[in-house]
């Protein structure tokens, strides 16, 4: 399964800087931080870092030539599947067969993820 959200523009790739950080985003990147460790396919396009991205997929490009109110999109296996929202950890756990507490705290604690460092 590919997973793939593209996104409005934003100041960088994340859309994690700045005075104010979105919430939303954090979830988001948490998300598919969690996904990649557990070995799915995900990626995140950002409309003014990767505009290629978009052309390239017919399917997105159709999208937003009406409007840009349809970011962010996702796609899964070429298919959208939701617009204007990003998916809800509900249904990322319904797509992906993981435990939504896989995404969500729980008793006030964060997801537990193990990272390693390159040397």
């Amino acid at each position: 399964m590919k997973l793939e959200v593209f996104e409005p523009a934003m100041c960088c790739p994340t859309g994690l800087c700045g005075p104010s950080i979105d919430p939303e985003l954090t979830r988001i990147a948490t998300i598919h931080y969690v996904l990649k460790q557990r070995g799915f396919d995900v990626a995140r396009y950002n409309l003014a870092s990767e505009p290629n991205r978009f052309v390239e997929n017919a399917h997105v490009q159709a999208e937003i030539a009406n409007g840009l109110e349809t970011l962010p999109l996702t796609v899964v296996d070429g298919e959208i599947v939701k617009r204007g929202a990003y998916m809800t950890n509900e249904e990322i756990a319904r797509l992906t067969e993981l435990p939504v507490e896989a995404f969500a705290m729980q008793d006030g604690e964060k997801p537990k993820v193990r990272i390693t460092l390159k040397k």
